[in-house]
């Protein structure tokens, strides 16, 4: 008999590639995680995983309990979920793990609305960029997260992850006060590609997001600054120091005297934010409120400007 404990750590160790990353993930030893892999591979009689480097990588007979890992996790989720619904689990702590302007815009406003419908439910909110979150839910560290499509996330097809899509908002251009270009309706791309920029660092979706869109309009950005704080991007662009992309939504509330705000001419950079649980758990009784409420106040935000 398969013990499912194990596969979880099976799939940490998945998708995390090392050992000792996976342990770090799951608050346990690196010599505990590869115990609990060495008895695996006594109960199923295979080999899963082998060395590869400095990492480790799954076997064909790994590749295959993968798969089925999926589907055992996600199946017991959904148990967990209708135990909880039938015993009336309406009162409890939930881990919600999102990027800072998802908190201020949609998450702080759904749990506002929580405590007024569901005052039994407890938000427990870790700030996570949007790449990091989907990990913490992954790895059992957060029960939802709100998190932003990049380049190598996990897709609406993933067996591992029930999503929701919530938003779209476009990145506009902020400028310096006195920038040539200030005065235009709209600004295009290609007419930044001579200048300096102020970015996210590699790894936060909206670094990607604006290597792309100039890629896609014909040029490298010269990345001279880095924050993954809008206000501090928006201030250093106000003080001359580059040109940037900003989600539109980041750039509510702030000071923005010193620069220019402008729509992007022709096909905008856009970020796109969903929110995600492990795949079976989105029927949880604490878990689908939630997941309406950020649905509804999504829905209410203006990414118009």
């Amino acid at each position: 008999m398969i013990d499912p404990r194990r596969l979880r750590i099976l799939r940490a160790v998945a998708d995390h590639r090392t050992v000792t990353a996976a342990a770090a993930a799951l608050y346990l030893t690196p010599s505990a995680v590869s115990q609990q892999l060495a008895a695996l591979e006594q109960e199923t009689g295979h080999t899963l995983l082998t060395r590869s480097g400095r990492g480790v990588r799954l076997t064909a007979a790994g590749e295959i309990l993968l798969a089925h890992t999926h589907e055992v996790l996600a199946q017991l989720e959904k148990a967990e979920a209708e135990l909880a619904a039938y015993a009336g689990g309406t009162a409890g702590e939930v881990t919600v793990a999102a990027f800072a302007t998802g908190i201020a815009e949609v998450l702080a406003p759904a749990i506002a609305r929580l405590a007024r419908e569901h005052p039994g439910i407890r938000l427990r909110v870790r700030d996570a960029e949007g790449d990091e979150s989907l990990p913490l839910v992954l790895d059992g560290g957060a029960d939802i997260a709100l998190a932003v499509e990049y380049r190598g996330a996990p897709g609406a097809d993933d067996g591992r992850l029930s999503v929701v899509p919530l938003y779209a908002e476009p990145f506009d251009a902020v400028l310096p006060a006195g920038h040539p270009l200030a005065d235009l309706p709209e600004v295009s791309l290609p007419d930044l590609s001579d200048s300096d920029w102020v970015g996210q660092y590699p790894g936060n979706p909206c670094h990607a997001v604006t290597l792309l869109a100039c890629e896609l309009a014909g040029f490298q950005p010269r990345l001279r600054h880095s924050s993954d704080d809008f206000r501090a991007v928006t201030a250093l662009v106000g003080a001359g120091a580059g040109v940037a992309l900003v989600p539109r939504s980041a750039l509510r509330g702030m000071d923005l005297k010193e620069v220019q705000v402008r729509p992007v001419a022709g096909l905008p950079a856009t970020r796109r934010v969903f929110a995600a649980t492990r795949r079976g758990a989105e029927t949880h009784p604490l878990l689908a409120p939630i997941l309406e409420a950020l649905t509804r106040e999504a829905a209410r935000l203006d990414t118009r400007g």
